[in-house]
């Protein structure tokens, strides 16, 4: 699900670490950040941001247990905008605007 975020203001890393997400890494001009749900880890939301000018662009989903790898690589996560995703994404749209 992608979600773009106009005019942010202040640090886009500190911004998400306040509504709970954890920075990972940065690829590029690309940063990784998870907030997990349970205390394990999983399920989790997992986002990718980009910055572009003062608009953020978020494409984010939900980790429901971490891949496995074999002769397929497996990811298990939801895309889709409904059920706990939905909800995040207007907790986001909210508080970041």
């Amino acid at each position: 699900m992608q979600l773009e975020v106009e005019n942010t203001a202040g640090n886009p890393i500190n911004n998400l670490r306040r509504l709970g997400y954890s920075f990972q890494r940065q690829d590029g001009n690309e940063m990784s950040f998870v907030r997990p749900l349970a205390s394990a880890g999983y399920p989790r939301f997992h986002m990718y941001v980009k910055i572009n000018g003062s608009n953020m662009l978020i494409n984010i989903h939900l980790d429901m247990k971490k891949e496995t790898y074999g002769d397929n690589t497996r990811h298990h996560g939801e895309y889709e905008n409904e059920g706990a995703l939905k909800e995040e994404v207007r907790r986001l749209k909210t508080l970041l605007d």
